[in-house]
């Protein structure tokens, strides 16, 4: 085998590929990329990406991932870089002007195929949709390993029959988020899927043009999202997301409205004070004031106020300001509307400018 390729070129593929390897693997063949077109698997997660090289003659093997893609990553720039393999060695020899390396290989009967089955959904959608669906949705993605159905992206349908959508849903127990857009063609009728943090995390980095469009394809076991010449299959989760609309409270009667920044700013400036454990802020809301406190019995206290349109009774409520920083940092427009009930009720959260998504927040005792 004999590839000659242009080093950027290499670079960006293994850049997407070599993501997948886990650094420390008790399969020898896991921690290795296939060189035909390159492809890297975990066992649960996939990715192949084809570029265009000088091919004389053919063949297959595999290398370490991370050396092969740190080798390339120090190359230099513009350089063209000679891959040569030879079937009775089990060796792979890269050279790049006076550069010159040799890379142990393993035979590719070893790589393992991660059969995706019939897809039995498919549908397209612009990459910039899908970045916001994973955007809105992916801070809140649970990383409690017991409850491992919450480790992930909830992708289904919803709406209505006059305006079905395709929404995201992911929690962790202390907090909510929900993300939609209206449905693609050829989504409906698909199954409701969990779709992995690991997986979320990749197809957000490959998405690097916000114009192109996105191939979604998925069963009930896999799920495959085409991006150009990157193609990346995965495993779903295999459990049931819970009755997440039962934590979405309906019946919350008073309503805050705040200028996110100011709002945002004075969350982080009072929580410096704030213990790591517990990262409690208090909200002490009356006619037209907010007062933001923290107490922190080992280092101090902080107070701010600001203004805010509330007119409903007084009331003191606790949050996790981290939290609150983190649905915050969501928000597109202006103004965060805040739908409250009482200090012991999850309070939900909406952009006042910007609809498709909501927050859901736990309180916390202050």
């Amino acid at each position: 085998m004999k590839v000659t390729v242009e080093r950027a070129a290499l670079l960006k593929s293994l850049g997407h590929v070599h993501r997948v390897v886990e650094r420390r693997n008790t399969i020898p063949i896991l921690a290795n990329v296939l060189i035909k077109a390159f492809k890297a698997t975990d066992l649960d997660l996939e990715v192949i990406e084809t570029i265009n090289a000088e091919v004389s003659p053919g063949g297959v093997t595999t290398v370490p991932a991370h050396m092969f893609y740190e080798i390339v990553r120090k190359l230099p720039e513009g350089s063209q870089v000679v891959i040569e393999a030879s079937g009775d060695r089990a060796i792979l020899t890269i050279r790049a002007g006076r550069s010159r390396f040799t890379l142990q290989t393993l035979p590719e009967s070893d790589f393992p195929d991660l059969a995706a089955g019939d897809m039995t959904h498919s549908f397209k959608l612009a990459a910039a949709d899908l970045k916001r669906l994973i955007e809105k949705t992916q801070f809140a993605i649970s990383t409690e390993e017991t409850r491992y159905y919450l480790n992930g992206i909830y992708l289904h349908t919803a709406g209505t029959a006059k305006a079905p959508t395709l929404r995201a849903v992911a929690t962790d127990g202390h907090r909510l988020a929900q993300f939609e857009l209206a449905l693609p063609a050829g989504a409906a009728g698909m199954p409701g899927v969990i779709v992995p943090r690991k997986t979320v995390g990749e197809v957000q980095r490959l998405i690097e043009d916000s114009d192109a469009e996105v191939a979604v394809e998925l069963s009930q076991g896999k799920i495959r999202f085409t991006i150009g010449d990157t193609v990346l299959t995965s495993k779903l989760i295999d459990g049931t997301f819970p009755d997440y609309a039962r934590v979405i409270p309906l019946g919350n009667d008073k309503e805050l409205m705040v200028n996110k920044k100011e709002f945002e700013h004075a969350v982080d400036r009072v929580s410096t004070v704030s213990s790591e454990r517990g990262r409690a802020v208090k909200l002490s809301l009356s006619n037209g004031k907010l007062m933001l406190s923290v107490t922190n019995p080992d280092s101090g206290s902080a107070t701010e106020e600001i203004e805010v349109e509330y007119g409903s009774e007084p009331l003191d409520i606790g949050f996790n300001s981290r939290y609150l920083l983190d649905i915050a940092a969501q928000l597109d427009g202006e103004a965060a509307v805040l739908k409250l009930a009482d200090p012991g009720s999850p309070t939900l959260i909406e952009d006042r400018d910007s609809k498709g998504a909501l927050y859901v927040l736990m309180p916390m005792r202050v």
